[in-house]
């Protein structure tokens, strides 16, 4: 409590503009994540990219976040929250135009990678920022109800965005729209964040422990995205696999031998964080499996174009935003735990309504009733594992435990969609539209089961006493 009093947040009149800009990053680093999609086809013929590979535009950077995540979060409380932000928006802003310019497959691929550890950097710097400019309570609770809308709004807008830029610019466009949106967050947070203090020579940087962690939690993500694909049982997939749990062994032992570690023990001891952490891992495996499928239904089952299907999840942007604003007022009023069972609770009641909605004639509105609980849900869902991700950490270690709860939410993520891809069986390439539409009918039961498994997990948590 002490170390809380002696850190006041600004007066809230000052918070506007740096919220704007929280908000921003959050929507460049989902937007950057999505926009990429609807660009795939452009990108393979433009840059000669054989069907393989190409999915590796959007797994690089998928592989380099996981892995990047945890050492961006303990950078963050190191070097300093401000440096940080601004450092990763240059990297977003400079990757960005190297992508826009390329003309190889690899070096867009590698630009992707600098893209994924920017994203990895950004997020628990934005999230530590937020947590620490902001009182505990329900002034971060608004917070980070703007943050969320920003992050849902970037993950369906980027289809759309993705589908227009593409028809009138050509795919180059998907990466040089970031560079006005990095560049200006990167100036905006040098202007408006506090300053951080001088870098400490007291302390260890666990250079081993961010080294072990970063590569085998980036081989582990890098398994999961692969082994759908290649197959379980390739010899790539079990030698880096082996390296993973190498690799993740060794950072164990270092973390306990270590005077300064990458990851606190005390984190682990942190109830709330350690919940938090295993539920953000099953959100990424459930509600964010749903875009994937429902593209897959729109644009291979029914065949709506790029802009087509980039409009369909407007619906579900606009829901999202609300229930983030939802959420914090069921905060305030019901508290964390209510508010992430009742969210739950709608998504699955959304998830099952949706699969028993999706048919061979393609109706949209349909499927409204599912996709508006559904994102409903979600959004409200957000908004409460945040709030209890952060509730009851100390300053000084907002940016690690941003860290750790987003990489499970990236691992959590990679997890679902390979377990999910598997069990519906759509990641053959001469499947018809009527076998691909029982595989996405069967793959968001199996979503609806996992929200379901969520609500458990909340009712199973002990409430904290006093609150």
């Amino acid at each position: 409590m002490s170390a809380l009093k002696s850190s006041p947040a600004p007066p809230r009149r000052r918070l506007g503009l740096p919220l704007f800009v929280l908000a921003t990053a959050q929507l460049v680093i989902s937007l950057d994540f999505n926009i990429v999609y609807v660009a795939l086809p452009s990108i393979g013929s433009g840059l000669g990219f054989s069907g393989q590979d190409l999915q590796w535009v959007v797994s690089a950077y998928v592989v380099a976040t996981g892995g990047f995540l945890l050492l961006g979060g303990r950078a963050t409380d190191l070097l300093g929250r401000r440096r940080i932000f601004v450092l990763a928006a240059l990297l977003y802003a400079l990757s960005s135009l190297v992508g826009g310019l390329s003309g190889s497959a690899g070096v867009l691929v590698a630009v992707r990678a600098v893209q994924g550890i920017g994203g990895a950097l950004l997020f628990p710097a934005t999230l530590s920022l937020i947590n620490t400019l902001y009182d505990e309570g329900p002034s971060r609770n608004r917070a980070l109800a703007v943050w969320g809308a920003a992050g849902a709004g970037g993950l369906c807008f980027g289809s759309l965005l993705g589908g227009v830029l593409v028809d009138a610019f050509g795919w180059q466009s998907v990466f040089l729209v970031n560079i006005p949106l990095a560049g200006g967050i990167a100036l905006a947070g040098a202007l408006l964040f506090p300053a951080d203090g001088p870098l400490s020579r007291r302390r260890d940087f666990d250079l081993l422990g961010a080294l072990t962690a970063t590569s085998g939690i980036t081989l582990l993500v890098f398994v999961l995205v692969r082994a759908p694909e290649a197959g379980w049982s390739s010899g790539g997939v079990l030698i880096c696999a082996a390296l993973s749990v190498a690799l993740l062994s060794l950072f164990a032992l270092v973390e306990a031998r270590t005077v300064d570690p990458l990851t606190p023990a005390r984190m682990f001891a942190h109830r709330g964080l350690v919940g938090a952490m295993a539920l953000t891992a099953l959100f990424s495996a459930t509600f964010s499996s749903v875009p994937y499928f429902l593209t897959l239904y729109f644009q291979t089952v029914h065949g709506y174009s790029a802009l087509n299907t980039g409009l369909a999840f407007l619906v579900p942007a606009v829901v999202v935003a609300v229930g983030t604003q939802a959420g914090v007022k069921a905060v305030s009023t019901l508290g964390v735990r209510t508010t992430m069972l009742g969210g739950m609770a709608v998504g699955a009641v959304g998830a099952l309504l949706l699969a028993v909605a999706l048919s061979d004639d393609g109706s949209y509105p349909r499927l409204l009733p599912g996709i508006v609980l559904l994102s409903l849900g979600q959004g409200a869902t957000w908004t409460g594992m945040w709030i209890a991700a952060a509730s009851g950490v100390a300053p000084g270690d907002q940016g690690i435990a941003s860290g750790m709860a987003s990489t499970t939410l990236q691992v959590g993520g990679a997890v679902g969609l390979a377990v999910l891809v598997a069990v519906a069986d759509t990641g053959g390439h001469d499947l018809s539209g009527a076998d691909l539409l029982d595989g996405v009918r069967d793959a968001v039961y199996v979503i609806a089961a996992g929200v379901c498994l969520g609500a458990v997990a909340v009712l199973a948590l002990r409430r904290p006493a006093g609150r």
